[in-house]
């Protein structure tokens, strides 16, 4: 069900949602119906009592799925668990996929992989500060014997390690072609500058050292001059 749209502009996971995903969405007003939320459509989309795991207040975000119900009208869902499965048999290791970030666990975060299953990005592979709703592009690490997945944001492969290389460059010439981090560097040092693993961010530098784009120190690395204004 929906209703005539009156509000402010829409978000961007508000303008991204469509049928069948899960979309983090504003909610514009409450009545005795339910809750209606922006989606990026004319008519903004209804939140029934029923579906609601709580009262969501006006102005407030909700992690949704949104999908048809029995007379083909839009409807939102709190109750994910209804429409997504910790069973990721249609996926391998390696697989590009979607990611929302849902929400945070003692092991890291829980996310919607696909708009289809449950996954988890496991702490020590969160790259970056991840929030409720955040869309993202991930990657399959492995799937289970259970059929469930853990989730990286880092490709596989060679390609890993060129985002990660990308990454210290990056932090190199911010920071004048020095930085204060190698082999002999502590793992949460590199997690807190650069948030990659201190294996990803050894085997980068190697890379880059091959490369001759950097010198290697103990505790340190360095742009090779010249390096810098590219």
């Amino acid at each position: 069900m929906v209703r005539e749209s009156h509000s402010s502009p829409r978000s961007v996971s508000d303008a991204a949602a469509q049928l069948g995903e899960v979309a983090y969405l504003t909610v514009t007003a409450v009545n005795n119906i339910g809750a209606f939320l922006q989606w990026g459509q004319p008519k903004d989309v209804l939140l029934p009592f029923s579906e609601q795991h709580f009262r969501p207040d006006p102005g407030k975000r909700v992690l949704v799925m949104l999908y048809s119900d029995d007379q083909g009208r839009p409807v939102a869902s709190m109750r994910l668990d209804r429409f997504l499965t910790d069973d990721a048999w249609a996926l391998e290791k390696g697989d590009e996929v979607s990611v929302v970030a849902a929400d945070r666990t003692d092991l890291g975060m829980k996310v919607v992989v696909n708009h289809r299953y449950w996954g988890l990005i496991y702490q020590d592979d969160i790259t970056q500060p991840l929030r409720r709703g955040q869309s993202l592009k991930g990657y399959v690490k492995q799937r289970r014997d259970d059929g469930r997945v853990d989730i990286s944001l880092l490709p596989p492969g060679a390609a890993r390690l060129d985002v990660v290389g990308d990454k210290v460059l990056k932090a190199l010439r911010e920071s004048g072609g020095y930085l204060p981090l190698g082999d002999k560097s502590e793992a949460h040092e590199i997690k807190a500058r650069l948030g990659v693993s201190k294996s990803a961010y050894k085997q980068a530098i190697g890379r880059l050292y091959k490369q001759q784009l950097i010198t290697l120190e103990p505790d340190a690395i360095r742009l090779v001059p010249g390096v810098l204004t590219e």
